[in-house]
């Protein structure tokens, strides 16, 4: 055993038998390294990838490339979901030295922390155009005793080239420029159409295989349509999640959605379940079914019941007792991709009796299979299409399709499951926080309301520091590492979020109290944008700002949001003045890569359409606040009570009458109070 089994992280727990004298990201491997004159080698990885497995079982399990690592190196293991700010700044380093990066990760540093090597995984023997581990090793040993100063010289030209990547696509000449002709509705359509140049018109998405959610550029394409009722953008949206949903990267018989699809049309997933994804395409087909008009019968049923399936997989496979989240579920079990969640058809035949061939027709399953050689559920046609074609009532094949299900499902469940990595990270738990609000907004379910209150509850206590400050991540009563701008960005947001839907003003000064301090720890003036890292942490070689959106948004483009939502709710126009610095030092860059940038492409639509503010103040408002919400009306500002609260200016001097009113105010206009919901549907020119 080394000194990993003291640490909580499953990822680093499955390497604390290893023979690797490994060391956790901690200060102690740092003194040791000075003290000795080695090198450091930090690997870095996640529990959930497959390529990590190989190398271990490869090299780090073999004890004559083990001798040689605690002979020469001084080795740090490293969760990249436990410390990202870490990982940051080697992958930088990764991509800058071979154009390339991934996991598992593994950089060569000074003792200082300085990189001077890294690449990815490495095999036992030469192969595949890379050498072996052991050549590797061998080479950066000799080289950094032999040829020190070269060492270092690539050493400061990587460090350089870091720092410098921080401001690649930044643009402060536009800070004192017009603000109307740089937010103006060309830009909205300019990115709309540098989006609509990567639609894959037959299956959804964005480009070719693996196809990733892109979960914000939909919400985009969504926000788009709401404002210009550009159709093709509406069209794109609903496309995209259809197949999703009918694809195999859903899980057909237990709900969540895999990480990825290795092919274009969404059949083959990367089975591992990630908690951001699932959180993310909730929160997406939250809005999607509250755009949608009641016409569309059969997809608002299919986006609800996806969105229940989806949060009941949550609650039953990641929802920890004390109230938070654990992180993934991996792709392997029983040392095979995928074994838990695939079939072959004689096993479905002797479940499923006379039922199978209904059954199979439905779900794609034959005795050739449609991925190495078993078969991945999914539905190639919709129930309504299905059902035409069989000449059977549709409620008359979901319940027989619904029977089938259950029981499959139940042989699952006795089957060897996917490792599950049950650290609670800040950061995700917020996502999921979030997707529960707007689950209840769209769906008025009474639960999901309770459970995103009692995560929130939970996350503002178990993560506290003494000085009011949070940690990262969280596991059996242990709580370590200082929480990163992604961890504030995303918990604040999920407090918004939760009080649109219980008007608790507690939880809303707390979270301006909670913006105050990352306003104050991780604002740099400068650049007008927020580090990754706090003012007080000092265990990285640099700090680093993190702007990319890659699978979860960049915490900087959250805190537009959440800037912007503050200033109304707090009448902070400060706050409003720093997030337009922000958009304006990120547009053209924004503009030009919506891709890389989709969620900050969304805080976009805040300074291009301006948001409604509306209040509610009555006996009933909580009633008609509730019906407010099931209405699909992007970045919102809503407030609600039984009588006017004079601190905060949408309450402010508007005392209930009789009746409940409804006010409405946008682009520092107010309208006339309103009764019902449908009046404010018309003001706002929703269908």
């Amino acid at each position: 055993m080394n000194r990993l089994q003291y640490e909580t992280s499953p990822y680093l727990l499955q390497h604390a038998h290893n023979p690797v004298d490994w060391y956790a990201w901690k200060p102690e491997a740092f003194d040791q390294a000075r003290r000795e004159n080695k090198p450091i080698l930090v690997s870095i990885g996640y529990s959930t990838c497959h390529w990590c497995h190989v190398m271990e079982r490869e090299s780090f399990e073999n004890e004559d490339v083990a001798a040689f690592m605690n002979a020469h190196f001084i080795n740090i293991k490293v969760d990249r979901e436990e410390r990202p700010d870490v990982d940051s700044i080697y992958m930088e380093a990764c991509q800058v030295i071979s154009g390339s990066g991934g996991w598992p990760l593994n950089c060569f540093l000074l003792p200082d922390g300085r990189p001077f090597f890294a690449g990815t995984y490495y095999p036992p023997q030469p192969a595949y155009n890379r050498p072996s581990w052991i050549q590797v090793l061998q080479t950066i040993y000799q080289n950094y005793h032999n040829r020190r100063d070269v060492v270092e010289e690539q050493a400061e030209r990587l460090m350089a080239i870091i720092k410098s990547s921080d401001t690649v696509f930044l643009n402060d000449q536009v800070l004192t420029q017009n603000q109307e002709l740089l937010f103006s509705p060309v830009l909205a359509q300019n990115i709309f159409h540098q989006l609509k140049n990567r639609f894959d018109r037959e299956y959804g998405g964005f480009g070719n295989a693996p196809k990733f959610p892109g979960s914000m550029a939909l919400l985009y394409l969504l926000q788009y349509h709401y404002h210009t009722r550009e159709p093709d953008a509406l069209q794109q949206v609903l496309l995209s999640l259809d197949c999703m949903i009918q694809g195999g990267i859903y899980d057909q018989l237990g709900g969540g959605f895999a990480r990825y699809a290795t092919d274009r049309a969404w059949l083959i997933p990367h089975f591992e379940k990630m908690l951001y994804d699932n959180a993310l395409l909730v929160s997406l087909l939250s809005d999607a079914y509250r755009a949608l008009p009641e016409s569309d019968e059969a997809r608002r049923n299919r986006y609800r019941e996806t969105i229940e399936e989806t949060l009941a997989f949550v609650l039953r496979e990641m929802h920890s007792p004390e109230g938070g989240f654990y992180s993934a579920l991996d792709a392997d079990s029983e040392g095979e991709e995928g074994k838990y969640y695939v079939w072959d058809k004689a096993e479905v035949d002797a479940i499923l009796g006379d039922e199978a061939t209904l059954f199979c027709a439905f779900y794609d399953i034959t005795e050739a299979g449609n991925w190495e050689h078993k078969n991945i559920l999914w539905r190639p046609k919709s129930f309504e299409t299905f059902a035409q074609e069989q000449g059977i009532p549709i409620a008359a094949l979901r319940q027989r399709l619904q029977a089938g299900r259950a029981q499959l499902f139940a042989v699952r469940q006795q089957r060897i499951r996917p490792g599950l990595d049950d650290k609670i990270l800040l950061d995700w738990n917020g996502l999921m926080c979030t997707a529960f609000a707007k689950a209840h907004a769209a769906l008025g379910v009474p639960e999901y309301r309770t459970i995103a209150a009692q995560n929130l509850t939970f996350l503002l206590e178990k993560f506290q520091q003494p000085d009011g400050r949070l940690y990262h991540t969280y596991k059996a009563g242990v709580r370590q590492y200082d929480a990163f701008l992604d961890d504030y960005a995303n918990l604040i947001e999920a407090m918004l979020h939760v009080y649109d839907i219980n008007f608790d003003l507690q939880l809303l000064e707390r979270a301006a109290a909670i913006t105050e301090l990352v306003l104050d720890q991780f604002y740099d003036a400068g650049s007008h944008l927020f580090f990754f890292t706090s003012d007080a942490q000092q265990d990285i070689p640099l700090r680093r700002k993190e702007l990319y959106d890659n699978a979860t948004p960049s915490g900087n483009a959250t805190m537009i949001h959440n800037l912007l939502k503050l200033s109304v709710l707090k009448d902070q126009s400060a706050w409003k003045t720093q997030a337009t610095d922000m958009l304006k030092t990120m547009r053209d860059a924004v503009e030009r890569y919506p891709s890389s940038f989709a969620r900050w492409a969304n805080g976009l639509f805040w300074l291009v359409y301006p948001a409604p503010e509306i209040a509610v103040i009555g006996v009933d408002f909580k009633h008609k606040s509730q019906k407010i919400n099931q209405l699909y009306i992007p970045n919102k500002v809503l407030m609600a009570a039984s009588d006017a609260e004079a601190s905060y200016p949408l309450l402010a001097g508007r005392n209930a009458s009789d009746e409940t009113n409804i006010y409405i105010c946008r682009d520092y206009a107010c309208q006339m109070p309103v009764q019902t919901v449908e009046e404010v549907k018309k003001m706002l020119d929703i269908g």
